[in-house]
């Protein structure tokens, strides 16, 4: 039998079983120090000393500390938006404004205690849904702006439901008189008031006013209660005056819209220059939109043609080889020229006219609109020379003038023209150009021989100008122009009763995926009056498919309407006699 160790009692047991107290226990005597318990009373001592020191110095002495951790909490720096610039027209008609308006912001925790039906009709108020309003004031916890650029009745409305946690700012939203009359020069600004298209971009900076700020104190609610001081005044922006008539910009605009409907169109583009300052009177684009309202926009409605989109300009760049070749004396408008029987080869290609015409003088080229007799003049002179001047005119450049989206267009290096290039060239195709940078090169034969720079803001001074061809030249090349209106011409629908003009069709194909289909350009630039030139209108008409395709029949029309009452507009006296537009059955169509 095995036999089990002694158990060890604990001694404290044993006192227990005693009947002595258990805390009477010699094991649970600790012999303590005295001079520990007075340090540790001393420490107490000293630190509360400490803490009624610092609490005496912060409120009664130095309270710098507590009052920027109040400041931390009640003070806010607020934003005081300044007012942007107002854009007008020449004659200071506004063209576009600023209004007040205010941008709901919420604290979403405090918004989401609000009643149900508070909310619902919160989010009918800002027009949209209930699953959209929670799930903005989900996105954060501390700030959410609900809606910018509020209307002041609709804000009212919202402040009245009393819904703890809703506020407002003030700021701006712009508005445009004209809505989609003027929508590709004014432009348009985003919601914060920063211009993202046509002059609100191009003058950003002086249409943007600065910002101000100002420091209060907001109690518990949001609500100011005090001011502590002004950080820094606002500053408006300046206002901006175009060089755009409101009545030209809008008889362009209405003529436009008409031709497009007219020949079902796909687009168009209408520019009007004045002669004497190059300032751009009017420039329309269509399909336009209303910078009012974006909420539906698309890429073509957008789209400033005039200044954006380039085309081979076709007919229209005649009078600027033909110029050349009488400025350099290797012609003069009474040389001829032989285009029978109609068609001219060169190497393996061949160009044609719509008509046999025969022995023409140079005069009469540019009158019946001769690829053949164009192609003969040009190839007379190098290829360097044509580059240098279709480039001297702005071809192939960028336009300098500040507005946003302008292309340079394309021609191609002189060395790399073969001849049949150079002659197709001469007669505008393989090459291409804006309507703007048309319209702008035109000048140098209204201006008898000099060019200037267009401008989209009002001109004060007189601007020098640049010489390209010489006066004469230019006086001959007008003359020739207005024979391109007369009843034996290619544009006698672009006659304007009253006075004298002159200019040139132009109807080119369009290349797509790099090939020529069968759709149109139909182009007209256009100078009035002849006897002392005042305008310039180039119109353009894309995709005609209805009534003709020629530039004579489709543009020139809308050239003659514009220019006519643009004339009136602008005070311009009658310089001829004739009152009567003739237009023979079998007018001449132009080559193409």
């Amino acid at each position: 039998m095995t036999r089990m160790p002694p158990r060890t009692i604990p001694r404290g047991r044993i006192a227990a079983g005693k009947g002595v107290p258990f805390s009477a226990s010699p094991m649970l005597q600790v012999q303590m120090p005295a001079w520990r318990s007075r340090m540790v009373l001393f420490v107490l001592f000293v630190s509360f000393l400490a803490l009624a020191l610092r609490a005496l110095w912060l409120q009664g002495v130095s309270t710098d500390f507590l009052q920027k951790q109040g400041a931390v909490r009640y003070a806010r720096t607020l934003e005081l938006p300044a007012t942007r610039g107002k854009i007008t027209d020449r004659n200071g008609q506004v063209l576009a404004s600023s209004v007040p308006v205010k941008a709901i912001w919420a604290i979403p925790d405090d918004v989401q205690e609000a009643p149900p039906e508070k909310l619902r009709e919160l989010a009918k108020l800002l027009e949209m849904s209930d699953a959209d309003l929670h799930k903005k004031l989900d996105s954060d916890r501390n700030f959410v702006y609900l809606k910018r650029q509020v209307e002041q009745d609709t804000t009212d409305k919202i402040l009245k439901l009393g819904i703890a946690g809703i506020e407002t700012r003030k700021e701006y939203k712009r508005f445009y008189p004209e809505g989609d009359v003027t929508a590709h020069v004014v432009g348009f600004t985003n919601v914060e008031d920063a211009g993202q298209d046509g002059m609100e971009l191009s003058a950003q900076k002086t249409l943007a006013g600065v910002t101000g700020s100002r420091r209060v104190i907001k109690d518990r609610l949001g609500r100011i209660v005090e001011d502590i001081e002004a950080v820094k005044e606002p500053h408006d922006g300046k206002d901006l005056a175009l060089s755009i008539d409101s009545k030209i910009q809008y008889i362009a605009f209405t003529q436009l819209k008409a031709a497009i409907e007219k020949h079902n169109a796909k687009a168009g583009g209408i520019i009007v220059v004045d002669v004497k300052t190059g300032e751009v009177l009017a420039l329309a684009n269509l399909p336009s939109y209303n910078p009012n309202d974006r909420s539906v926009l698309t890429g073509a409605q957008l789209r400033n043609r005039v200044v954006t989109d380039t085309f081979e300009p076709g007919s229209t760049l005649k009078p600027f080889t033909v110029s050349l070749a009488m400025d350099t004396h290797r012609v003069t408008p009474e040389s001829t020229f032989q285009t029978s029987p109609g068609q001219l080869t060169i190497g393996t290609a061949t160009i044609h006219d719509s008509h046999a015409h025969g022995l023409l003088t140079v005069a009469q080229i540019i009158e019946k609109s001769s690829n053949i007799g164009t192609a003969k003049i040009a190839l007379q002179m190098p290829p360097q020379e044509m580059w240098e001047m279709f480039t001297s005119v702005g071809f192939g450049q960028q336009p300098k003038f500040g507005f946003p989206g302008a292309v340079a267009g394309r021609v191609r290096p002189y060395k790399a023209w073969r001849p049949i290039e150079q002659a197709t060239m001469s007669y505008g195709h393989g090459i291409s150009v804006s309507l703007l940078q048309l319209a702008h090169a035109y000048l140098i034969f209204a201006r008898n021989g000099d060019l200037i720079p267009l401008s989209f803001e009002k001109v004060t001074d007189q601007p020098i100008g640049r010489r390209i061809i010489s006066e004469k030249t230019a006086q001959q090349m007008r003359q020739m122009l207005e024979t391109v209106v007369s009843p034996t011409g290619t544009a006698p629908q672009a006659q304007v009763p009253g006075y004298r003009v002159g200019g040139k069709t132009g109807t080119a194909y369009k290349i797509e995926n790099g090939k020529y289909v069968h759709k149109y350009v139909a182009s007209f630039i256009g100078i009035a009056p002849m006897s002392n030139p005042r305008i310039i209108v180039a119109a353009m008409i894309d995709e005609p498919t209805t009534g003709g395709h020629f530039g004579g029949t489709v543009a020139g029309p809308v050239f003659a309407s514009v220019a006519a009452n643009a004339l009136r507009a602008l005070d311009v006296a009658p310089d001829s006699s004739v009152t009567k537009i003739v237009i023979p059955k079998d007018a001449e169509e132009e080559s193409m």
